[in-house]
């Protein structure tokens, strides 16, 4: 059985301000998206290393404010009510990956409009990019010690602050590696032969949500919403369900089009 490290979640505290390991593994992943997004800047991709700066700024404010938002609606609708300015307060937690995907794809169509580029052009050659902050976000629910997963007896099990006195499963770190690490290697590699428009946008979907959907089996159901549905299905089962069968349709469409456009060389 292992003891979380309980990391302070401040990481530097200069007089009054102080900065968040959370909010610092936000700007860690959308740095990497931006570097990943300047190696796939070439001929065959189409994209100038602009265009990769720019659209970090989409997709981050995207991410945000749609995270943010998402969090409110789904998972913290009544705390809300009662404290209007909590959803300014991200340093204490509280983001919706499903609600920040809908941020980011709005980011895309306002960014495809703007470059007069295909909406699935841009998914395409981002959706590798996506899973660099899902990544590093993850660590940071680890670094403070949330989003904690089952009861376990495995030998990594791991005692939690404000958890009990039972070890748990470390699920944020199960997502890290799945949904961030893995997903994006396979995406990154997948991306680098030309697919069907659309194609790699769609696999990013449902890749994201298979190892969501299998994950929350390990972790620990929102204390405020247990279990939504049929007595074991939590809320981000279900919403992963749903995301699931729209990337597979997208899937599907995209790679039985008559002669589909490719991903790279193509805007």
């Amino acid at each position: 059985m292992l003891t979380h490290p309980n990391f302070d979640p401040v990481a530097i505290s200069l007089g009054p301000v102080a900065i968040h390991w959370y909010g610092l593994t936000y700007l860690i992943g959308f740095a990497g998206a931006w570097w990943l997004g300047t190696r796939r800047c070439n001929a065959a991709y189409g994209w100038s290393r602009q265009e990769a700066t720019d659209f970090v700024f989409y997709g981050a404010l995207g991410a945000i404010l749609g995270g943010r938002i998402g969090y409110m609606f789904i998972y913290g609708w009544s705390r809300w009510l009662e404290d209007p300015l909590l959803i300014l307060r991200i340093w204490e937690g509280g983001m919706s990956f499903h609600g920040g995907l809908i941020g980011v794809m709005l980011a895309f169509w306002l960014f495809a409009r703007n470059t007069q580029r295909s909406w699935l052009a841009v998914g395409d050659f981002v959706a590798p990019m996506v899973c660099v902050p899902v990544f590093t976000v993850r660590i940071g629910n680890f670094i403070n010690g949330e989003l904690w997963g089952r009861v376990t007896d495995v030998p990594w099990g791991m005692v939690f602050r404000g958890a009990g006195p039972d070890a748990r499963h470390p699920s944020q770190l199960y997502e890290a590696g799945l949904e961030g690490l893995l997903l994006g290697l396979f995406l990154w590699w997948y991306s680098s032969s030309p697919r069907p428009r659309g194609s790699v946008m769609a696999l990013f979907g449902l890749g994201y949500a298979t190892a969501r959907f299998i994950v929350e089996f390990f972790r620990q159901p929102d204390a405020h919403m247990g279990y939504v549905a049929l007595n074991w299905m939590t809320t981000g089962q279900v919403l992963s369900i749903l995301m699931a069968a729209a990337s597979l349709a997208v899937y599907v469409w995209a790679v039985r089009r008559p002669n589909p456009p490719l991903s790279k060389q193509e805007s």
